[in-house]
């Protein structure tokens, strides 16, 4: 098999492109590095199955290429975190909209199957917790900048649903919650790599609100393991499913956890919401997935919980740095 990752030297596709050159496959990667990193890649450039290119999806001629001489598309490349997302809206909803669109405009041409990378963000305000991937989409209000990402990952969904119903495209969604792990930066607002560069430098681990909202944080080799198992099953196909851990952790708690494991004396901090983003910042008090769709298909199961999670991405930035 033949994959192309769009956004591929970002911290999900990495993993995902290092999996797949490990059992045996060809991979493509794409990425205009706006929040990847070559350094991501850096281990897979010598592999002679596996071939990168710089740029952006916009180029539709290179696009065009690159699918057709390639069996899936996984499809990752779009604005992420929510620092990024609340400074710039228009980047968030141009990137993630038009990129989506492009890559099935040309995917649906020779009926390639692609994977479309979505979020937990989609459930919005919903509180009825765990998330049923069949559940309304509970959104904020327009004025709000936070909702634009879950709004834009929502279209995507729908138009690749649309996709699939009207031209017979083979596609399935995947709605992540909170996947981390080694290579994932705090750079765009992701928590977990945040707290871990704050404690290991003394520096104050700043929990934003009051550390009440809570998370359920997933190895970023479960869900490519699952990633794997999901484009190997047909009845995916023209389906949505969540992928990620049900051991559900208040921020304030995920702090203290990090703080312990590595033996940090940082204090740590409350932010306001409107301080760390802006006035009137609105967040999801909890997000936890229903697992029970996928788990039935494919037998998906988190393997790596919180506290092991956690000594990974120290190990990592132990070795690495931030």
């Amino acid at each position: 098999m033949r994959a192309l990752i769009t956004g591929g030297a970002g911290f999900i596709g990495s993993h995902l492109a290092e999996a797949l050159l490990n059992a045996g496959h060809d991979v493509d990667v794409i990425d205009n590095l706006s929040t990847g990193s070559i350094r991501n890649i850096g281990h897979l450039k010598s592999n002679p199955r596996f071939k990168y290119v710089i740029d952006t999806l916009t180029n539709e001629p290179l696009l065009a290429e690159l699918v057709d001489r390639n069996d899936v598309i996984f499809h990752f490349a779009a604005a992420v975190g929510v620092k990024l997302i609340v400074e710039e809206p228009v980047h968030t909803i141009e990137t993630n909209v038009h990129g989506t669109e492009v890559v099935l405009k040309h995917a649906n041409k020779k009926k390639k199957k692609v994977v479309i990378a979505s979020t937990s963000e989609v459930y919005g305000k919903s509180t009825d917790v765990p998330f049923r991937e069949d559940a309304d989409l509970v959104m904020g209000p327009t004025v709000k900048h936070r909702w634009a990402y879950a709004c834009s990952k929502a279209i995507d969904e729908f138009l690749a649903l649309a996709y699939y119903k009207e031209r017979d495209l083979p596609v399935i969604i995947v709605r992540f919650f909170n996947t981390v792990g080694p290579r994932q930066t705090g750079q765009y607002g992701m928590v977990l790599p945040s707290f871990v560069r704050q404690a290991m430098s003394g520096e104050p681990i700043t929990v934003f609100g009051d550390g009440t909202q809570s998370r359920s944080f997933t190895y970023v080799g479960d869900v490519v393991d699952c990633l794997l198992k999901l484009i190997q099953e047909p009845k995916a196909v023209g389906q949505v499913f969540n992928i990620g851990n049900k051991e559900e952790v208040s921020i304030l708690k995920l702090a203290e956890i990090v703080k312990a494991l590595t033996g940090s004396s940082s204090k740590i901090e409350f932010i306001p919401y409107d301080k760390a983003y802006e006035a009137g910042f609105e967040d999801m008090p909890r997000r936890v997935p229903d697992l029970t769709k996928v788990r039935a298909l494919v037998g998906y199961e988190p393997k790596v919980q919180l506290n092991e999670i956690i000594t990974r991405v120290v190990e990592y930035f132990r070795a690495h740095g931030s």
